[in-house]
Formats: structure tokens, C-alpha cells, sequence
């Protein structure tokens, strides 16, 4: 497995594989079977496998957020390396936004709803980010999790928007044995935590949004955010809360329904 550091090393060490298909996997890291999930996905149908690995500072609107974010990079590349990954991308902030840059994608409809309104300039981040990551790596596949459905439906946009040759390959949420669904975010909760973030995803099977937000506002400790059915691709019943200092997001799919 290769690490690369610097864009123009990555794109040295990929221009012979331009002929294969090249799937990506963009991580911040902190890799759970979720994440495993899309590398093993990438490995089975794809030539070559790149997985990023950058916390996007773009993406937090509080700093300490960011602060607190867990690293561990030895960790992450030996699950890579275990996962059948070619090429781990590793850039610093300085690489991917180097002084001066000012050049910024928003997908503005999509990106200010839910998750927009609690966490603004996010979706932000990750648009032009991963737009920088396709131009770098340009890959055949790009691939993400149900969990994270409105970023899915983000890129999805930014896809149809820009017209970029890519298959958006998008996997079901990993959960634990509780039905929590896997999070970096997770290691955060104390026992106690945990076990009242469980109300989310009980309350999400529902389906049905009013019973969904009634079960969440009746349990002591969580505060509800939102909790609201979208018509995604596929539609959803998407909720967030406040476990403590945790933020957890989660969405089922809505079987059956259509957009």
C-alpha cells in the first residue's frame, strides 16, 4: 500500500492506471466498519482502491469540534492496508487549501436543510472538497454511506450539476448489535449516553415522523434537532440529536415509497 502526501505524488503514481477503473473512497479517518464496508466494496470492483484520509476543516463550524475529532493514523492506514487498499491519500490542510485559495462549491438547496441549518457552511466543505478530490484522483467509482443520507444526496447533485464522469456507489448503514448506527462520534458516549441514543434509531423504525419525534422528545437526555421524512433518492426518515456533548445524526429508507 502507498501513502502520498502531496497531489502531484498521487497523481504521478496513478497516471498508469488511468486505463483501469479507479474507485474512491474519501474517509476523515477514524475508519469503523462503515467505512470498511465501502473499502471492501471498492476492492471487489475496482482495479484500483484510494482511499483519502483528511480531516476537512471545512466542515466544522466549531473549532473545538474539529479539536476533538479523533486521529489515529497508524490505525487507519494498517485497517486500509488489511482492506486491500492501493494508494491511502494523506494530505495536509496546506495541500488541499493552499494560501490564497478562495474558491468555494455550494450546493445551495440541498446544502442548507437539516443538517444546513444546524451546521452552517458544512455541506459547503464537502462539496468543494470532494470536487478537488475527483479533479485529483479522477476516479470510475466514488463511494459512501446511507448513514450520511444527505450528503449523499449532495454529491448526488454536485454529480448531475458538474456532469462528472462518476458512478456515485452509495452502501447500506453499518450498525452495531444495538442498532446504533457506526460513527466515529460513537467512542464519545458514555455508557449511560448510549444507551439514550438508542431511542434514535428505535424511533426512526417507526417510519412514521410524528411518532418518531413523540418517542424522541419523551426520552429523558436527548435533544431533538430534527426529525423530518425527505424525499431523497431513495426517500428517508432522517432524525438528529443531542446525546450530552454527542451529536448524532441517522436515517432510515422509507421501503416502498418513491421520489
Amino acid at each position: 500500500m502507498n501513502v502520498e502526501r502531496g497531489i502531484g505524488g498521487l497523481r504521478e503514481l496513478l497516471a498508469a492506471r488511468r486505463s483501469t477503473s479507479i474507485g474512491l473512497v474519501p474517509t476523515m479517518g477514524a475508519l469503523h466498519e462503515g467505512h470498511l464496508s465501502l473499502l471492501h466494496a471498492a476492492r471487489d470492483e475496482c482495479d484500483t482502491v484510494v482511499m483519502s484520509l483528511f480531516v476537512n476543516p471545512a466542515q466544522f463550524a466549531d473549532e473545538s469540534d474539529l479539536d476533538r475529532y479523533p486521529h489515529d493514523e497508524e490505525r487507519d492506514f494498517e485497517l486500509a492496508r488489511d482492506a486491500g487498499v492501493d494508494v491511502v491519500f494523506a494530505p495536509s490542510a496546506d495541500e488541499m487549501y493552499p494560501p490564497g485559495f478562495q474558491t468555494w462549491v455550494e450546493v445551495t438547496e440541498l446544502g442548507s436543510m437539516l443538517e444546513g441549518v444546524h451546521r452552517p457552511g458544512h455541506f459547503r466543505g464537502v462539496a468543494t472538497i470532494v470536487l478537488k478530490l475527483f479533479a485529483i484522483v479522477r476516479p470510475t467509482a466514488l463511494y459512501f454511506g446511507q448513514k450520511d443520507a444527505q450528503q449523499v444526496e449532495v454529491i448526488r447533485r454536485l454529480i448531475r450539476d458538474f456532469a462528472l464522469d462518476v458512478e456515485l456507489r452509495v452502501l447500506p448503514t453499518v450498525r452495531d448489535a444495538d442498532g446504533l448506527a457506526l460513527s466515529s462520534r460513537n467512542a464519545r458516549l458514555s455508557r449511560s449516553e448510549r444507551e439514550r441514543a438508542l431511542v434514535l434509531p428505535r424511533a426512526l423504525a417507526t417510519g412514521d415522523p410524528e411518532a418518531a419525534r413523540t418517542l424522541l422528545e419523551s426520552s429523558n437526555g436527548l435533544v431533538v434537532d430534527y426529525v423530518e421524512r425527505v424525499d431523497f433518492d431513495p426517500p428517508v426518515l432522517a432524525g438528529a440529536v443531542r446525546v450530552g456533548s454527542t451529536r448524532l445524526i441517522d436515517n432510515i429508507v422509507l421501503e416502498g415509497d418513491s421520489t
